[in-house]
């Protein structure tokens, strides 16, 4: 009998591993995101301690959008074995809970255990960027271009950074650089913006054009290029780039506001007064309040916003 039990104890540690290997193989295979988190269940009830389980099963729960969860299994793995690739992992499900300082957290961790961790330094410096945090993120690309010198989305969102803190010289090096790398329709797109919202409006529509000469299929594109032809007066061209940008999108009231001021412009005051009030139509305009703050969210308030109000207050006078 002693001896039935001693082989007992020997079996049955050896039944449970290789069936908890077979579930984990079966796991691996499948494709059935549902599927493999109930695998993974039953190896884990086999083998509380498989941190490989936690660890897929965390993939596979962040692919399905239970972000939270996979947060819980990361959290498991690293209290037990902290190591770069999990820390990464639950700042990426934190950073899909727009968790942003948590996010931060894992990913400044994730680098500090591994240098050589391109992606959570890149994952550090976007997740800066979000926060607001534009020079700790610039400091962060910096660390990137060196290591990866073509790498042109670090370029793009360094020079978007350089931007918002109005260091206008450093970010047009920037999107020039990003051009440099792969001259692509959202490079010249990037640089056009920039160009249109410091005023060079001439530049802004030689790079608008080639963007859209490389993709025709950019709404943006127009709407974008539709306002450089305004500021240079070129009013017949705004109003065909404007009617494109509608035609991809009629709720942009953007667009409309755009077009309203081109046939202000244009002294079609019929057509400008119809397009203000598809505008005030799509924000829900109410006339008891402040009529220009309604339009606080719209492009032409936060970037154009003395150009816009003019302009406003003679639609209103329609």
């Amino acid at each position: 009998m002693k001896k039935l039990l001693i082989t007992l104890l020997i079996v049955v540690p050896m039944l449970t591993f290789g069936q908890a290997n077979k579930l984990f193989r079966q796991a691996q295979r499948s494709t059935d995101l549902k599927e493999k988190i109930d695998l993974l269940d039953q190896v884990i009830a086999l083998e509380p301690n498989n941190l490989d389980a936690y660890f897929y099963r965390a993939l596979a729960k962040n692919d399905m959008g239970d972000y939270q969860s996979a947060i819980v299994d990361y959290s498991k793995i690293l209290l037990i074995e902290p190591d770069a690739d999990t820390y990464f992992n639950r700042g990426n499900s934190r950073y899909n809970l727009e968790d942003f300082q948590g996010a931060k957290a894992d990913y400044e961790k994730a680098f500090e255990l591994d240098n050589s961790f391109i992606d959570a330094l890149y994952s550090l410096a976007c997740t800066k960027y979000d926060l607001g945090e534009y020079e700790g993120a610039i400091a962060d690309f910096n660390k990137l271009t060196r290591a990866i010198p073509d790498l042109q989305i670090a370029y793009t969102l360094r020079g978007s950074a350089y931007a918002a803190l109005e260091d206008y010289k450093e970010a047009l090096k920037d999107y020039s650089t990003a051009i440099l790398i792969s001259p692509d329709s959202d490079a010249f797109f990037n640089r056009g913006v920039l160009f249109l919202d410091i005023k060079y409006f001439q530049k802004a529509r030689a790079d608008l054009n080639i963007a859209i000469r490389l993709n025709k299929d950019n709404p943006f594109l127009y709407f974008y290029r539709g306002t450089s032809n305004l500021f240079l007066g070129k009013f017949e061209e705004a109003q065909e780039d404007y009617s494109t940008a509608l035609k991809y999108d009629s709720k942009d009231f953007d667009a409309w506001l755009g077009l309203a001021m081109t046939h202000l412009k244009m002294n079609a005051l019929d057509q400008a007064k119809t397009d203000f009030s598809k505008a005030k139509s799509i924000v829900g305009f109410d006339p008891r309040k402040d009529g220009l703050e309604q339009f606080s969210k719209s492009y032409w308030y936060s970037k154009h916003y003395y150009y816009f109000k003019n302009n406003f207050d003679e639609l209103t006078k329609l």
